[in-house]
């Protein structure tokens, strides 16, 4: 297998087109190596994945790796990304490798590592792989002392829904008429049923019909047209949307109102803070409204801001001994249950928050305008890189200095700058961001 010219690991593990990027020989490949990286003698390896076509073959790829080096891989089938730090806990597994490429279309897929302590592996972990990978490429793997075994962990399903029970039991949604879009992914079982489990009084469900192609596709966290629709029709409390993996979700009100991870991390902010639960401040990134900084400094609550991306808001909380961090993206992170975003988990606490309220009557923030554009670019490193791009970007946020703000920033998992501008008024928000796009657009890398 040819070592590939760039780093493997973005910003949640390996991920690209199912067969092309991440083929079954690197899913083999990576088995191995992360196998082998485990100081257990005979490792015990998790693995699950969404609900993509691509799955099953990079599944068993998966499993053929880590055997190969001497590792047992349990089969825990479709779960949502968070099952498997709840399960590593549970069982005291080694690894678990989640197959899921999230929010993307489905072609795409991942790999995802977490190790024993239920935390994704390490920046230095990951490069340790793929050092191991550039190493190996062109030599015969080695026989390790015994051939590992493959089979199924029955019952995972049921051990994900105890612990939701478990931390929720409290929580009366019997007066509650929800709507849950679960992407026609990995949630599309666990999030009714816990729905249900718990009271609510009307359960409605969208996109729980995974055929392998359809996840994400028109519906979901990325896709809200769907739930916004649904809600508008009138007669549902809220309204929440999941997305591929269940990692994350957004909200939505009884008036068709898009509630963001923001809002719903400022929510449980104050509600974890009542309830004596939280633990320090609360990590977010350069991506979370202003608003929510002046709710929260009203609130007298510290924040932390770090990079875009998830791993990096978990490692702040544990840098700091924090319990709650997330993202605007609907990442959102309560240490005190499970040290990853939990798009489920997070839902119920947002109901926890509400008390029984109305997500419509929402105060713990104000928003600012803000406008994210993505834009398709042919290298995201050398686009930012451009002295055109970089000047209008200095150029916008004098303007805007004391008022509002500029990011412009590569995406982490796919060719694509993200340019998010803050501003005043709407406007104003939407004039510098079209300016800025229009650059991204024309830089010559693109033409």
């Amino acid at each position: 297998m040819a070592t590939p010219s760039r780093r493997l690991f973005g910003t949640d593990g390996v991920r690209g087109v199912a067969g092309q990027v991440l083929t079954a020989e690197l899913a083999l490949a990576l088995g191995r190596a992360v196998t082998a990286q485990s100081p257990a003698e005979r490792p015990q390896v998790l693995v699950i994945r969404d609900t993509r076509e691509s799955g099953e073959m990079l599944e068993a790829a998966l499993a053929a790796g880590v055997t190969s080096a001497g590792g047992d891989v349990l089969l825990g089938g479709v779960l949502p990304t968070p099952a498997a730090p709840l399960l590593i806990g549970r069982y005291g597994f080694d690894l678990a490798a989640v197959i899921s490429a999230s929010h993307n279309p489905f072609a795409d897929n991942g790999i995802k590592f977490f190790g024993p302590d239920g935390f994704k592996l390490s920046d230095a972990d990951e490069a340790a792989i793929e050092a191991q990978l550039a190493e190996h490429a062109d030599a015969a793997p080695t026989a390790p002392p015994a051939i590992g075994r493959v089979r199924q962990q029955h019952g995972t399903l049921e051990d994900y829904l105890r612990e939701l029970q478990t931390r929720f039991g409290d929580l009366d949604l019997s007066s509650v008429d929800v709507v849950l879009d679960c992407a026609h992914g990995a949630t599309y079982r666990a999030a009714p049923e816990i729905f249900r489990r718990l009271g609510a009084t009307k359960v409605t469900v969208l996109a729980d019909e995974p055929d392998g192609r359809n996840i994400n596709a028109g519906c979901g966290s990325t896709h809200l047209d769907l739930l916004i629709a649904t809600m508008r029709e009138g007669g549902h409390d809220l309204g929440f949307a999941f997305d591929g993996d269940g990692d994350r979700v957004l909200a939505v009100d009884r008036h068709g109102v898009v509630v963001d991870g923001d809002e719903l991390i400022a929510l449980a902010a104050l509600s974890l803070r009542d309830a004596g639960r939280l633990t320090g401040g609360v990590a977010v990134t350069v991506m979370t409204n202003y608003g929510f900084h002046a709710g929260m400094r009203e609130a007298e609550v510290e924040v932390a801001i770090t990079a875009v991306g998830d791993r990096y808001v978990l490692e702040e909380l544990r840098t700091r001994g924090w319990s709650l961090g997330g993202e605007q993206s609907g990442h959102i992170i309560d240490m005190n249950f499970v040290p990853s975003g939990d798009g489920i988990a997070s839902a119920l606490l947002t109901l926890e928050a509400l008390r029984g309220g109305d997500l419509a009557d929402r105060a713990a923030m104000e928003k600012i305008p803000q406008k994210l554009v993505n834009v398709p670019v042919a290298d995201r490193d050398a686009a930012m890189t451009s002295e055109t791009l970089n000047e209008a970007v200095q150029r916008e946020s004098e303007a805007l200095e004391g008022r509002g703000r500029v990011l412009v920033r590569p995406s982490g998992t796919e060719q694509l700058v993200r340019v998010m501008v803050e501003a005043p008024t709407q406007d104003e928000t939407d004039a510098v961001c079209a300016r800025l796009v229009a650059i991204v657009e024309q830089l010559p890398a693109n033409a």
